[in-house]
């Protein structure tokens, strides 16, 4: 069950796993592993009845906390053999920048993630494409979208682990 606690600081709308008792931990647990076991089998490793288990599925997508249901694929069958992380150094940090790095982003397919980095590098992207020249198509739209000061690619040879669930406690109380 959600519990009502003092709220903490943080993102808005957001809100700390530490609310979450044990049962709503399994059930998160559960769903990252694997969204698509049905109500009973999710019911059963938390604990509960159908019913109840839904129900806190409904109130922990309402909370924010379970974000989406998706299904993972893996990218060299669907022909995306390579893997890049991209550092991106910007020219200035001004709104405008953010602002039209964003947009161009966004606009990318390619981009899996991006993330706004401290330290050396300010922007590290998650890009996925067929191959070098796919790559290199990438390269050339992003910088002609928007002036970058330095970009350093840095190609995945090995997809060693890869997971999507956090790790979640679903021992403690």
């Amino acid at each position: 069950m959600l519990i009502a606690r003092p709220a903490r600081p943080g993102p808005k709308g957001s809100r700390p796993l530490t609310d979450l008792d044990l049962i709503d931990r399994k059930i998160v647990a559960e769903l990252m592993r694997d969204a698509t076991l049905p109500i009973a089998r999710i019911a059963d490793r938390a604990g509960l009845s159908q019913t109840p288990c839904w129900k806190r599925i409904q109130k922990l997508e309402a909370a924010g906390i379970l974000t989406g249901r998706v299904a993972l694929a893996d990218p060299g069958k669907l022909g995306f053999g390579l893997t890049v992380f991209v550092g991106i150094e910007a020219p200035d940090h001004s709104a405008g920048w953010r602002e039209a790095f964003a947009k161009a982003t966004d606009a990318i397919p390619e981009v899996m993630e991006v993330y706004r980095m401290a330290g050396e590098t300010d922007y590290l992207l998650r890009v996925t494409v067929a191959d070098m020249t796919a790559f290199d198509r990438f390269y050339r739209r992003l910088t002609d979208a928007v002036p970058i000061k330095q970009v350093t690619s840095h190609f995945v040879m090995e997809r060693m682990r890869f997971t999507t669930a956090y790790p979640v406690d679903t021992v403690s109380r």
